[in-house]
C-alpha cells in the first residue's frame, strides 16, 4: 500500500467521528433530495400512464339537461376525437350502522366499456348488468374506509326517491383520483361515496330518458384544447353549459398536479440548505486539518511528493466522505421515498403505483455532492498546494498579541482570567468565530425549517373552521329555493340557527387574467360565516361589491377598487362588471364572497338560495341530521367536525409526516454541527490547554475555558438562526402555496424554544464528550515540539 494511503486511513480512523459527522449531514441532503425526486417520478409516471391507458378526459363540461342529438353534433367539431355524454346525480346515501351523513355521486356508465372515457379499473367482483336498476359499482375509497363487501346493501335517495342497491363491484377511476366531496377542499372517504350504474336504469330514475347533462371529450391534441373548449361553449350554451374546462381545472387532476409541483420545489429546497451546511463544515474541518499538519505536508513534499499528489491525497479524504454521505443517504431516501409513497396512497386512488428513481437524476444527485464536498475542500487543498517544504516544515508564525478591546472592557470588571483568556480567543480569531457562529445558526434553522409546519398546519386548521366557518352543518339542496327554506329547517328540533347562502360558479376577469372559481352570497351581518384579515382578525360587513381572499387578488393582479368582470356559469353567459369592495385572507380556496341580496340583484333572478348553514345543539345532533335526511329539498349534508377529521386523516397527515422527516434530519445535522464545532476546538487548542494544565489550572477551569467560548457562541448563533430559519421558511411558504392549499408562515414560541434546546442538547452532549478528552491529555505528547 502506497505511503499517502496508509495515512490517509489513519486520518479517517483519527478523525472518524468528525468524518462521520459530515457524512450524516450529506447525507440528510442526499436523502430528501432523493426522496423527492423518488416521489415526484413515481407520481408523475404512475399518473401518466394511469391518464393514458384509462382515456382520461381532456375537457369536461356541466349542463342542465341536453339530448343526445347534441353529443352527436359536438363528436363531428373539428379536433374532438370522442365524446361521451353522460347523466350525473347527488344522491344522499344512508349505510347500516354508519351515523354520520353520506354524500354521494351517482354516474351513468357507457353502453360499451371498451370505448368508455375515464375508463374504471375493476378491482373486485363485476359490472352491473344494464337492465337491472338496483346493483351499483363503487369506488374502493369508500368501500375500504367502510370495509365493505360485495353483496352489501346501500340506501340512496334518487330524484326524491329511496333506493335499496346492491354493491356488485369495488373499482378505481382515473376521474377521482383525489376524492373530494361537492363544495368541499377536502377529501372524505368516509362520508362521500361515488357510484356507478348503467345509463338506461339510472335516467329512467333521473327523467332523462335520451338526454345528458354531463360530456367528457377527448380532444385530438394538446394544442387544440382551448379551441375545443370555445367550440363546445358555443354549442352547450342554450343547455345551461356551466362552462366547458380542461384537466387544469379538474379538481382530482388539479391536485396531482399541485402535489408534484411541491414535491419538485422540495427536491430543491432542503438539498441546497443541507449540502450548504455540509459545504461550511468541510471548509472548516479540512482547513484545521491542513493547519495541524503543516509539518507533515512539508515533510512529505521534502521527500519528493509533488504538490499534485498531496492535493489529490486531500481530495480522496474529501471523496470518501462524500461517497459514505451519498450512500447513506440513498438508503435513507429510498426508504423515506416508499415510506411518503404509502401515505399517498392513503389518498391519492391510483390502482398501483410505479416505483420510478430515474438513474440520470442519481447520478446529478451524487455529481452535485461531490462538487459542493470539493467546493468546501478547496481553499484548504489549494493551502496545502501552495506550502512549500522550508516554509511548512517551520512551526507557523505565532500571532501578534496584544489587549483587545473586549479584553479591556472586561478587565475593568474583573473577570478571571479564565473568562478573560475566552473572550481573548473570540476577538483574535474573528472569522474563526463568526464562522462557528454561522454554523451554529444554520444547525438552528434547520431544526426551525423541520420543525415549523407542524405551527402553520394548526393556524390553517383554526383559522379555516373555528374563525372563518363555525357553522356545525351545511346543507346543500337539490335546486336553488326561495330563503323561506330557512324557516323550514330552523323549525327543527334541536336546530338553533340557521343561515341561507347561494354558491354560483363564476369566471372572473381582470386585464388577460382569467380564473374559474365559485361566488358565495352570504346574509347580511352573517354569523356563522366569516372573512379574515391579514391578522386573521374578523372583517365588517360585506356591502356592495366583491370580496376575493389574497391568493386570488395576487393571481388576477387586482386590488380594492378594481372593476372585475364577473360571468355566471350556471347556463345564462351574463356578464357583470362588479368593484373589488375588499381582500380578505384564507389558506384553503379561491372562493369568492358577496352579500346575498346584492347577487341577488346582479344575477337578476330574484333572491334564491342553494345552500344553508346551520348551528345545532350537540345533543340533537344525530336526530337533526336524521330530519334533514328525509326532506325531498336537500341534496347533502356535510359536517364542519368531519372536515376536520379528513384534514387531519389525509392532507395533514401528510404534512406533518414530511415535517417529522425533516425535523428528524435536522436534529442529526445540529449535531453534527456541534459536535464538529467542539471537536475542531479540541484540536485546535490542545497545546495550549495542556500548557495551562502544567501551569497549575485544574480541569474544570479547562472545562470552562473551552465550553465558555461554545456558550457564547450558542448566545450569537441561536437568534441569528431563528432569523435565518424564519426567511428559508419563508421562502418555503412561497414555493409550496398552490390555489387549494397555502401554508401559513407561523413560526411560534413553542418551535424557537425546541430549536434551541435541540441545539443546547447537541453541545451537552459534544461538551461531555471533550470533557472527557480534556480529562484523558496526554500532556507530554501534546507539548512535544514539532521542531
Amino acid at each position: 500500500m502506497k505511503t499517502l494511503n496508509q495515512k490517509l486511513i489513519r486520518d479517517i480512523w483519527r478523525n472518524r467521528s468528525q468524518m462521520l459527522a459530515i457524512a450524516f449531514v450529506i447525507a440528510g441532503g442526499v436523502a430528501v433530495c432523493l426522496m423527492s425526486i423518488f416521489n415526484y417520478y413515481s407520481l408523475a409516471q404512475t399518473r401518466d400512464v394511469y391518464y393514458r391507458s384509462h382515456q382520461f378526459a381532456d375537457v369536461f363540461v356541466q349542463l342542465t339537461r341536453a339530448p343526445m342529438q347534441i353529443a352527436q353534433r359536438a363528436s363531428v367539431l373539428n379536433s374532438i376525437s370522442q365524446v361521451e355524454p353522460r347523466i350525473e346525480s347527488a344522491v344522499k346515501v344512508r349505510l347500516s350502522g354508519f351515523e354520520h351523513p353520506i354524500q354521494g355521486k351517482l354516474i351513468s356508465l357507457a353502453e360499451q366499456a371498451s370505448t368508455q372515457l375515464n375508463r374504471l379499473t375493476l378491482l373486485r367482483g363485476r359490472m352491473p348488468e344494464s337492465n337491472r336498476d338496483n346493483e351499483v359499482i363503487v369506488i374502493g375509497s369508500f368501500v375500504q374506509a367502510h370495509g365493505l363487501e360485495l353483496g352489501d346493501r346501500l340506501e340512496i335517495i334518487v330524484n326524491g326517491r329511496w333506493k335499496r342497491m346492491t354493491i356488485v363491484g369495488v373499482v378505481e377511476s382515473p376521474e377521482f383520483i383525489y376524492v373530494i366531496p361537492p363544495g368541499s377542499m377536502l377529501p372524505d372517504f368516509e362520508r362521500y361515496a361515488i357510484m356507478w350504474m348503467p345509463y338506461r336504469p339510472l335516467a329512467s330514475a333521473m327523467d332523462m330518458d335520451g338526454a345528458f347533462n354531463s360530456l367528457q371529450v377527448k380532444a385530438s391534441s394538446v394544442k387544440s384544447i382551448p379551441s375545443v373548449i370555445e367550440r363546445l361553449d358555443d354549442l352547450l350554451e342554450p343547455y345551461g353549459s356551466h362552462g366547458a374546462f380542461d384537466r387544469s381545472q379538474h379538481y382530482s387532476a388539479r391536485i396531482v398536479e399541485d402535489e408534484l409541483k411541491q414535491l419538485q420545489s422540495m427536491a430543491i429546497i432542503f438539498p441546497s440548505i443541507f449540502m450548504g451546511v455540509a459545504m461550511f463544515l468541510i471548509s472548516v474541518v479540512v482547513g484545521r486539518m491542513v493547519g495541524q499538519e503543516r509539518d507533515v505536508i512539508g515533510t512529505l513534499k521534502a521527500f519528493g511528493y509533488r504538490d499534485l499528489e498531496v492535493g489529490i491525497h486531500y481530495i480522496k479524504l474529501i471523496v470518501l466522505v462524500a461517497v459514505v454521505g451519498c450512500l447513506l443517504g440513498t438508503i435513507g431516501g429510498l426508504w423515506l421515498g416508499q415510506a411518503m409513497l404509502k401515505l399517498y396512497v392513503d389518498y391519492f386512488r391510483f390502482p398501483q403505483l410505479n416505483y420510478v428513481l430515474p438513474l440520470p437524476w442519481l447520478m446529478f444527485v451524487f455529481a452535485f455532492a461531490m462538487l459542493m464536498s470539493m467546493l468546501g475542500a478547496w481553499r484548504a487543498i489549494k493551502l496545502a498546494l501552495a506550502l512549500t517544504p522550508a516554509e511548512a516544515m517551520r512551526p507557523e508564525a505565532p500571532p501578534l498579541y496584544q489587549r483587545t478591546l473586549l479584553e479591556s472592557v472586561a478587565t475593568r470588571f474583573r473577570f478571571k482570567q479564565a473568562s478573560l483568556m475566552i473572550l481573548r480567543q473570540i476577538e483574535r480569531r474573528p472569522i474563526r468565530s463568526a464562522l462557528s457562529v454561522l454554523g451554529i445558526a444554520m444547525a438552528t434553522a434547520i431544526v426551525v425549517l423541520g420543525s415549523y409546519l407542524f405551527d402553520s398546519v394548526s393556524v390553517l386548521v383554526h383559522s379555516q373552521f373555528q374563525r372563518a366557518q363555525q357553522a356545525d352543518l351545511f346543507v346543500s339542496l337539490v335546486e336553488e329555493q326561495s330563503p323561506a327554506v330557512v324557516h323550514e329547517v330552523s323549525a327543527v328540533q334541536g336546530v338553533r340557527y340557521v343561515e341561507a347562502t347561494r354558491a354560483l360558479p363564476i369566471r372572473i376577469t381582470h386585464e388577460h387574467r382569467k380564473l374559474r372559481t365559485e361566488i358565495l352570497g352570504l346574509q347580511e351581518n352573517a354569523r356563522l360565516s366569516h372573512r379574515l384579515d391579514a391578522r386573521l382578525q374578523t372583517l365588517g360587513e360585506l356591502g356592495p361589491g366583491l370580496w376575493i381572499n389574497d391568493y386570488l387578488a395576487k393571481d388576477l393582479n387586482a386590488s380594492v377598487g378594481d372593476v372585475l368582470e364577473v360571468e355566471w356559469l350556471d347556463g345564462s353567459d351574463q356578464k357583470v362588471g362588479v368593484v373589488l369592495a375588499g381582500i380578505s385572507r384564507e389558506f384553503m380556496g379561491t372562493r369568492a364572497h358577496m352579500e346575498l341580496s346584492y347577487l341577488s340583484r346582479l344575477r337578476g333572478n330574484g333572491e334564491r338560495v342553494n345552500q344553508l348553514q346551520v348551528n345545532i345543539m350537540p345533543e340533537h345532533r344525530r336526530a337533526v341530521i336524521n330530519e334533514l335526511e328525509l326532506m325531498p329539498g336537500v341534496a347533502g349534508i356535510s359536517e364542519r367536525q368531519a372536515m376536520v377529521d379528513a384534514f387531519f386523516e389525509t392532507v395533514g397527515k401528510t404534512f406533518l409526516s414530511f415535517t417529522f422527516f425533516n425535523a428528524l434530519l435536522g436534529v442529526v445535522i445540529a449535531f453534527g454541527v456541534i459536535y464538529n464545532l467542539v471537536r475542531l476546538s479540541l484540536s485546535e487548542r490542545g497545546r495550549e490547554l495542556a500548557s495551562l494544565r502544567v501551569l497549575g489550572y485544574r480541569t474544570s477551569e479547562l472545562d470552562h475555558i473551552l465550553l465558555g467560548e461554545l456558550a457564547l457562541m450558542l448566545m450569537a448563533g441561536i437568534p441569528l438562526g431563528w432569523l435565518i430559519g424564519k426567511y428559508l421558511a419563508l421562502m418555503m411558504v412561497a414555493l409550496l402555496q398552490t390555489e387549494l392549499f397555502r401554508i401559513p408562515l407561523i413560526i411560534s414560541e413553542a418551535t424557537l424554544g425546541l430549536s434551541a434546546l435541540v441545539v443546547i442538547v447537541s453541545a451537552i452532549l459534544s461538551s461531555v464528550i471533550a470533557v472527557m478528552r480534556i480529562s484523558r491529555l496526554d500532556l507530554i505528547a501534546v507539548l512535544k515540539t514539532r521542531e
